[in-house]
């Protein structure tokens, strides 16, 4: 299945009409700044949810809540996934014959 890359429903056309309109404001010159600036801002928000998360598991170990429910619903979510996918994609690609 070929499908179109898209970032937050955008695409690449979009994109380069961005990054253009960015270098027009910007300059050429400020864009590794920039670029640096946002590399350092998402990964404090890296560092952010991986505390988080580590506290959540550090507490949840502590509290000795059972957490494998959360792994048969993870099951039972992906087999409804691939299910939806078979039947999508007999449905997409249609009969042979043009009908």
């Amino acid at each position: 299945m070929i499908q179109l890359t898209t970032f937050l429903f955008i695409g690449t056309t979009e994109v380069i009409f961005i990054l253009l309109i960015v270098v027009m404001v910007f300059g050429a010159d400020k864009l590794p700044e920039i670029a640096r600036g946002m590399g350092k801002g998402m990964r404090m928000l890296r560092d952010a949810s991986t505390d988080i998360k580590s506290e959540i598991t550090k507490t949840v170990d502590k509290q000795g809540i059972n957490t494998n429910i959360t792994k048969d619903v993870t099951d039972e979510i992906n087999k409804v996934k691939d299910d939806l996918e078979k039947f999508t994609g007999s449905v997409s690609r249609g009969p042979k014959n043009g009908l």
